[in-house]
């Protein structure tokens, strides 16, 4: 039976590789359909779960069909004309990347998300692409700025003069409209309160996004939201700074909410980890944080 269903779970790959490679290049043919984005999408949820299990080869033949579908479609419309192409590509160029560095074509890789973040700059995947740059490269480097204005909170302060003053820093990306982001706050706040007095910074960075509870709304309207949300939801972070410039997420690559950052006594990225962690996946790190002289 086992057998059987693995056998299958292939079969399904191929005919979905093999209907969006078709697709892809029957463009070129006058009078036949591109690809749709909702046929993309679907198959970029099958080379992400290819990549998953390890899968590397059939994750980047489909990524790559993946691409080749949405480069398709490219040549008549935009990127961001709807959500499911954008979901889809991005997807594609993650798996393509990830599949490429576990296969121990690091450089590769690199150059792939390089060349696709200057391509698609100003798409809302940047950011997506930006996340998977640094996750590859960003450990142990300097960490990037962040913006500082508008905040809640207390004064932001600037991690340039945190790492002159050797002081380690957590950060915390999170979104009002997240629940993940809501559930790990206890965990960060109890983190801040036993670690704050060592010397560790906690600042926590958010966005917005244009809208509240999924309906259009002003900045001005998001904003009061947004403040309203951190009082309540994420009143364990107390005072914590939270800047607000929308910038951080685009250079932090912080597609995934939340993204958790620390940053060493001399202002290098120790940890860059896109998702939730738990009080005892994330507290043992921050104390060796803590811990360490510089």
């Amino acid at each position: 039976m086992i057998i059987a269903m693995r056998l299958g779970m292939r079969i399904v790959s191929c005919a979905l590789f093999v209907a969006v490679a078709v697709n892809a290049q029957a463009e070129t043919a006058p009078g036949t359909a591109a690809p749709s984005a909702a046929a993309l999408e679907a198959a970029s949820w099958q080379a992400r779960a290819e990549l998953k299990r390890g899968e590397l080869e059939p994750a980047l033949r489909d990524a790559r069909a993946v691409r080749a579908g949405a480069t398709a479609l490219l040549a008549h419309r935009r990127l961001d004309d709807d959500k499911q192409l954008p979901i889809a590509l991005g997807a594609a160029i993650e798996v393509e990347a990830q599949a490429l560095a576990r296969r121990g074509e690091r450089a590769a890789a690199l150059e792939l998300l390089r060349t696709d973040h200057a391509r698609y700059a100003q798409t809302s995947i940047a950011t997506r692409i930006q996340k998977n740059l640094h996750l590859l490269d960003l450990d142990g480097k300097p960490a990037p700025a962040l913006g500082r204005e508008p905040h809640f909170g207390r004064a932001v302060p600037s991690l340039a003069a945190l790492a002159a003053a050797h002081q380690p820093v957590l950060l915390f990306f999170w979104a009002h409209w997240c629940g993940d982001c809501k559930a790990m706050a206890p965990a960060v706040g109890r983190i801040a309160s036993e670690l704050g007095p060592r010397g560790l910074v906690v600042i926590a960075p958010t966005q917005t996004y244009g809208a509240i509870r999924g309906e259009e709304a002003p900045r001005d309207a998001e904003l009061r939201y947004i403040d309203e949300v951190r009082r309540q939801a994420y009143a364990s972070l107390g005072d914590a700074p939270v800047p607000l410039d929308n910038g951080n997420f685009e250079h932090w690559g912080a597609s995934t909410t939340p993204t958790i950052v620390l940053v060493d006594r001399a202002g290098k990225v120790v940890l860059y980890h896109p998702g939730a962690m738990t009080y005892d996946e994330l507290a043992p790190r921050a104390t060796a944080l803590v811990a360490a002289h510089h």
